[in-house]
């Protein structure tokens, strides 16, 4: 049990050295344009040593918002540039990065889109909450029910990013199905209660994360292409009425696509008024499991050890410990998180983490 996280491990054709997963991170480091920049090369380079990166929560929308420029978006040739000086910088340093896909969806707000953009999402049930906006936090709006004919606009806008992340040299993309972004709004049914072929059934309800998989396997290969689902997070008012049911039925479709992985976020510890729905999961899809969600070094290693999943996904741990591997490894204290820079400019509290050798 002790050496399970440091096992190496074949991720289709890539080699990780460790089963240490950086999870995705927003981190609002872009520049204007939705830019990635050479500190946020040296940032991901960094954390190389993790088995696999996934990146932050890179936009595919081009009227995404540019008046939020801090989050990064990969649909121009611009953009695409900026992240290949960050893959070129990952791969040198000796990682493996994923371009994490995704979309807002109701999560957005019409004060930060660009002219002509509209928050959408797949009915017309606005996110619970609030969003923080340049007048200030306001309730987050009703979406604009997508057609058909509209989801194909976003599907092929998925389809560019899986190009352009090709081009800009990652190693493989997620498609971000969790924590309310756009694909999660399309698989749960208290966000989708369309009565078309893309609502209903959990596998009706999964139609536009498959169509999704589809426009990315015209760039990529079936092993270079992850998922990310949430099946209990609450986050925005996301819930299901059966998680446990309708997401052993979508790992089931998953598991025919023959992805790299399947990523799922699952507190290690579940509170007990949730179900747990990763075991359901394992037993659907075949493939490669990576469960996140505040796991620590212990209950990593027991997770590997006993079966439950292949890798593991550290996010604030990562943040905070560029050397997050070897700290682990020697059993050495771990850099405590400084939460006021989470979202921040500049290099504190993103760059200029200690590593164990300072």
């Amino acid at each position: 049990m002790t050496n399970a996280l440091f096992a190496p491990l074949h991720l289709g054709e890539i080699d990780l050295p460790n089963r240490i997963v950086m999870a995705p991170m927003t981190r609002r480091r872009a520049a204007a344009g939705k830019l990635a920049t050479a500190l946020m090369a040296q940032y991901y380079a960094q954390r190389a040593s993790a088995g696999l990166i996934i990146s932050e929560s890179i936009e595919v929308d081009p009227l995404s918002g540019l008046a939020a420029p801090t989050r990064p978006g990969l649909f121009n040739a611009t953009q695409q540039q900026g992240w290949r000086a960050v893959t070129d910088a990952v791969h040198a340093a000796g990682g493996r990065i994923f371009a994490q896909l995704s979309h807002m969806g109701r999560g957005a707000h019409s004060s930060q889109l660009e002219a002509g953009g509209r928050v959408v999402g797949p009915s017309p049930i606005a996110a619970t909450g609030s969003i923080y906006t340049a007048n200030g936090p306001l309730p987050y709006e009703v979406p604009h029910a997508l057609t058909e004919d509209e989801m194909g606009t976003v599907v092929a806008q998925y389809g560019e990013a899986a190009r352009l992340a090709r081009e800009a040299g990652f190693d493989g993309v997620e498609l971000h199905g969790a924590n309310g972004y756009l694909i999660d709004q399309f698989l749960r049914d208290a966000s989708n209660q369309r009565d078309d072929r893309y609502g209903g059934s959990a596998e009706r309800r999964a139609r536009f994360l498959l169509d999704v998989i589809a426009a990315a396997k015209t760039h990529w290969p079936s092993q270079r292409i992850g998922v990310r689902v949430s099946p209990t997070n609450n986050f925005q008012g996301m819930s299901d009425s059966d998680p446990v049911s309708h997401y052993g039925l979508i790992a089931a479709l998953l598991d025919l696509e023959g992805l790299a992985y399947l990523h799922v976020v699952e507190p290690a510890i579940q509170p007990e008024s949730l179900p747990q729905v990763a075991p359901v999961i394992r037993q659907a899809f075949s493939g490669l499991l990576i469960l996140a969600g505040k796991y620590d070094l212990h209950s990593a290693q027991a997770a590997i050890a006993e079966g439950r999943a292949e890798l593991v996904a550290f996010g604030e741990p990562f943040l905070a410990n560029p050397d997050l591997p070897e700290r682990f490894k020697r059993g050495a204290p771990l850099n405590p998180a400084d939460k006021a820079t989470f979202y921040t400019q500049g290099e504190r509290g993103y760059s200029d983490y200690p590593f164990l050798a300072d």
